[in-house]
């Protein structure tokens, strides 16, 4: 499938999104900043990434932590997963969150983060009086042990 992409002024040199194997499910998302930007412990930013994307309908894009940034220092995407609709033609932007110790310093061009293109269900709900019964029922958190 194929997947219109737009290059914003501010990301000269920046990759476009790409795939880091043959077999991986996301792409990575690279800072369009000029030249850094710092997250504070603690904090949370809106880190650009200088593309914007026309999906077709019936898709979307989630936005994910890459493991990495998450394990070593700590950084969160902040609306895991944040969600890119099919109508949506603004800049894709990141959300981090940094739940580590340190300062994080973002460099023009860094892997920020991952994007993974779904199929989208739409749903219609239909108002019932009761719901089917299961073995569970209603059992929520911590339920199962």
């Amino acid at each position: 499938m194929k997947v219109q992409i737009k290059r914003l002024p501010h990301s000269e040199n920046i990759p476009l999104p790409k795939y880091m194997s043959a077999h991986a499910a996301g792409m990575d998302l690279y800072a369009a900043v000029d030249p850094e930007m710092i997250i504070k412990a603690g904090e949370w930013k809106l880190v650009p990434t200088g593309i914007s994307i026309a999906l077709p309908d019936g898709y979307e894009a989630q936005v994910r932590p890459r493991s990495g940034l998450a394990l070593k220092q700590g950084i969160s995407v902040l609306n895991t997963p944040g969600t890119i609709d099919a109508d949506y033609r603004g800049e894709v932007g990141v959300i981090l969150m940094n739940h580590g110790k340190q300062d994080l310093v973002i460099k023009r061009g860094d892997r920020i983060a991952q994007m993974i293109i779904n199929e989208v269900v739409r749903i219609e709900f239909e108002e019932v009086g009761e719901l089917s019964e299961t073995t569970r029922g209603a059992g929520g958190f911590g339920h199962t042990g």
